[in-house]
């Protein structure tokens, strides 16, 4: 079974420069790595929702192995750095837009 990994945040307007890089560069291939795919970047341009939301997909042992990897945990605090309200949520993988 594979689970999707759903990232939500809000991106600091000052950080927006080294946000994009520390993406394309750090933390995209990071989870590549790790055996998660990418599989959608959303940017919300109207409403009161969080700004970006991000999928990633993997088989669930790959998933958890991922999570408890300190390569994670290092990436995810960098990106704190750059969003505001986010959150983090594992959740069985379904076809189609999940929020």
């Amino acid at each position: 079974m594979r689970s999707k990994m759903l990232l939500t945040y809000n991106l600091v307007p000052a950080a927006q420069d080294e946000y994009m890089q520390f993406m394309m560069n750090v933390f995209v291939p990071m989870l590549q790595r790790l055996g998660l795919e990418n599989v959608g970047v959303w940017h919300t341009a109207y409403g009161d929702y969080p700004t970006r939301l991000l999928a990633f997909v993997a088989e669930d042992a790959a998933m958890r192995a991922a999570l408890a990897d300190t390569r994670w945990q290092t990436v995810e605090a960098r990106l704190k750095q750059y969003v505001t309200d986010y959150t983090c949520r594992i959740v069985p993988n379904e076809p189609g837009f999940q929020f």
